[in-house]
Formats: C-alpha cells, structure tokens, sequence
C-alpha cells in the first residue's frame, strides 16, 4: 500500500482537484450505485472534510475505486465504498487483525487488514454492507474480501470474508492469521 507523503493527512490543491474530478466521473458513469443522490451536495460536504478527502486518496491509490453507494439520511451521512470490480489490489495478502499478525511466528504478511483500514480512516464493511455493495453490481468474482468479524467469531480464532460465485453472495469464515494473494479488504468511509 502506498504511503501518502502528507503527514498532515491533507492532500495539496491539486490533488484534491484532480481527486474530486475523478470522483465525479466515477458517480457519474455509475448511476445505479446511487440512485436520487446529487454529486454537488456530496461535493459540498467533502470540501469541508479534508480528512475524509484524505482517506478517499488512500482507497484510489490502493486501486479501491470508491463510489457512493448510500446516503444515510440518520446521521446525515454519505457512503464511500471500494468499489473496484475485485478486492482493491493494493490491500492484498494481509492477515485479518493485530492479533492474527502477532500470533503468526512464520511466513508474517506485511500487515493486517484492520491496522491498514484504521491507517486509511476507514472501516471494514460488515456482513450486511458487503451485501449491500454486491446489489450496486458484481464484485470479488475472481477474488475475496475481509469483512468486520463480530467478536463471538474472532474470540474463537476465526474470522469472516465474502465473495461472488455462480451468481450469489457467499460469506465465509478462516482463521484470522490466514492471507492469500486473491484476498483483499474493502472498506467505507462516511462522510
């Protein structure tokens, strides 16, 4: 995963220029991932948000393409999600938490899941929003996803992923030091 060179997690004006340019673009090629929402009024929140605009730098660098794929009317709140086509390929071969990495005594991943999506600022999808994505559209057909493990799970050594196959949404489980290639993290920013 790349590292932004701002320690401040701000991005500089072009950058966020170029950064709101391909946000649009992205929204505006993919109307069904947000039906009746208005990319003016998003844009006006994100430019209040510098930091969450940093956090969406950190999914497009990591090749997550983010996109709104909700609006919480609650807490007023848009939903960025990953929205790449497979698991961000920038965010692959991690184990699922701390935890898992520090119990691994060979072969460590780089990193775990959660300690790169809490760097970026943004959260792992639970069960429930990774099926909410996968109605925008088709993911992860070829690859798979940590998901936010309930702690019942993660007590018991395990933790949880999706993935599409054969036309249907499939919730898996692992130990939580596992790490593939083909298996990434997607996470959400609310902003």
């Amino acid at each position: 995963m790349k590292k932004n060179h701002h320690s401040d997690k701000t991005l500089s004006a072009i950058e966020k220029q170029q950064l709101l340019a391909t946000l649009k673009s992205r929204f505006e090629k993919n109307p069904g991932r947000h039906k009746e929402l208005d990319w003016n009024k998003i844009e006006k929140k994100l430019e209040k948000k510098p930091e969450k605009l940093w956090s969406l730098q950190q999914m497009e660098a990591s090749e997550g393409e983010p996109d709104v794929i909700g609006y919480d009317k609650q807490t007023d709140s848009y939903w960025f999600v990953d929205c790449s086509p497979e698991s961000p390929a920038g965010r692959r071969s991690y184990c699922y938490d701390p935890e898992a990495l520090e119990s691994r005594k060979a072969n460590k991943p780089a990193d775990s899941a959660l300690n790169i999506a809490a760097e970026m600022g943004i959260e792992l999808l639970t069960e429930e929003e990774y099926h909410l994505l996968q109605q925008t559209g088709s993911y992860d057909l070829k690859t798979s996803s940590w998901l936010l493990t309930p702690a019942t799970i993660r007590k018991l050594g395990g933790a949880i992923f999706g993935d599409k196959r054969f036309g249907r949404v499939f919730i898996y489980h692992n130990g939580a030091e596992s790490y593939y290639a083909a298996r990434g993290f997607r996470g959400l920013l609310k902003v």
